[in-house]
């Protein structure tokens, strides 16, 4: 770990104690005892911002409580791993969580009628409606996860043996969803492009229907999906889901927060994002919105009573489980909330370095583009089966050559061992980092004698 990297983690841990002696203290202030310590640990400080100046000095923390190690992957590496480009923190963000890691922070100020999003200090609840705004609908929540917002629909929508539509591409955790609630999963086939059409769509509901005798109770269309981040036609498919009369769940895991999204030109009737895959959030957390016509179904209220206690709980929303995000998930989505806003103005941008990087990484011979191709997100999975991964055939570490070669350049992402098939994302870098990384990629390809094109 660089030095001074390590030292402004010691920095802020430094301060963290501090601020526990705070926290341990009466209302009135620290004893002596913890005065004399406060001075101790500001002594101590400011050496440590000293050696951070002059880039001096020796590692005094090696690790988070006895074994969690200090994580320094986004200060001293390039990190092009997909899951994890949009989900950077903010700033903001990580200021959030100093402030608001406790446990139920969210609920200091809860009154009645008792429910997250109806909070006012802070405003929480005026977060919720910019939201819905932001998505293009009309009530929105915030979820662990965007998994949790495909339950909350799929368990509204779908009971024993009912059948919900989702795609070849579509990532696993709706089709457990769709499990959950015992119902079954049919998929429509991507074409030889690998992209999910209208047509296709329209072909597999006429075919359940002719099949199974009954109409699927829920068509999920991812807008960009996990594998190859290929964009599908979700405006015809939702024409498509229309003339059936079929909700459609439009899974934006990997497009809300990283690109403008309007749920009502989309013809959604439900919107689900990740907030830790693509709204700078920490994880788990995620959102779900939907139209006024499906609010009153997925965020229904409770009704049942306790036969002992005659007990009931108010407008306490099933989905939800009552409440859901509480603390720091919550706070730094909250918190990023107006960076994401602006940053999905400029998606443009994004397109624009991705064409730039994967245009220099084909001069590489033998690199090929798997996605489909001028690229329309930055996620994008590419094939060096005929460029890298030549090398790992006589190279002494295999195929573990390469991401070692990108850690020597302060590279992360790709996983270790990975020289065929796999994927990156440039979402959020800067353009001296994408030149940075297109350069790399030159250096390695030159250093094995592979081919490049000038």
């Amino acid at each position: 770990m660089d030095l001074r990297i390590q030292k402004t983690y010691e920095a802020l841990f430094a301060l963290e104690d501090i601020r526990e002696i705070f926290r341990e203290s009466l209302p009135t202030g620290p004893d002596a005892d913890g005065e004399k310590e406060i001075k101790r640990i500001a002594e101590e400080l400011k050496k440590t911002i000293s050696d951070i100046e002059s880039g001096t000095g020796q590692p005094k923390v090696r690790a988070i409580g006895n074994s969690l190690p200090i994580r320094d992957r986004e200060e001293a590496y390039i990190n092009i791993q997909p899951i994890q480009a949009a989900g950077r923190l903010t700033a903001d963000a990580r200021k959030a969580i100093i402030s608001y890691g406790d446990g139920y922070s969210a609920c200091d100020q809860c009154r009645k009628p008792f429910r997250l999003d109806k909070i006012e200090k802070p405003c929480i609840a005026g977060f919720h409606r910019e939201l819905a705004e932001f998505l293009g609908m009309d009530e929105a929540r915030v979820v662990p996860g965007a998994r949790r917002g495909f339950q909350a629909v799929t368990s509204t929508l779908i009971e024993k043996g009912d059948i919900a539509i989702a795609t070849s591409l579509s990532h696993y955790t709706e089709f457990l969803a769709v499990e959950n609630s015992h119902g079954q999963i049919r998929e429509i086939p991507a074409d030889k492009n690998n992209i999910i059409t209208a047509d296709s769509a329209a072909e597999k509901i006429e075919e359940v229907i002719r099949k199974e005798g009954k109409t699927p109770k829920l068509l999920m269309i991812d807008h960009f999906d996990y594998t190859y981040a290929n964009e599908h036609d979700v405006y015809g498919i939702a024409k498509v889901a229309k003339q059936y009369d079929i909700p459609l769940l439009y899974n934006g895991a990997y497009s809300v927060g990283v690109m403008p999204v309007d749920g009502r030109k989309i013809g959604a009737d439900f919107v689900v994002g990740s907030g830790h895959k693509s709204m700078a959030s920490a994880a788990p957390s995620g959102v779900l919105a939907a139209t006024s016509e499906w609010a009153e179904e997925v965020f229904r209220t409770t009704q049942i009573t306790g036969d002992v206690t005659n007990r009931r709980f108010g407008i306490k929303e099933v989905e939800m489980l009552g409440c859901t995000l509480m603390g720091a998930p919550l706070f730094t989505m909250m918190a990023s909330f107006p960076h994401v806003v602006e940053r999905t103005k400029h998606w443009d941008d994004e397109i624009t370095k991705i064409s730039f990087l994967l245009d220099r990484m084909l001069a590489i011979k033998g690199t090929t583009v798997l996605s489909e191709y001028p690229r329309k997100h930055a996620l994008t999975k590419v094939d060096t089966t005929d460029s890298f991964d030549t090398v790992s055939k006589t190279h002494k570490k295999r195929g573990f050559y390469f991401s070692s070669e990108m850690s020597k350049r302060g590279i992360a992402g790709v996983f270790p061992g990975a020289t065929k098939q796999w994927k990156l994302s440039t979402y959020g870098l800067s353009w001296e980092k994408v030149r940075y990384l297109a350069d790399s990629f030159d250096e390695i390809a030159e250093k094995y004698n592979l081919e490049v094109a000038k």
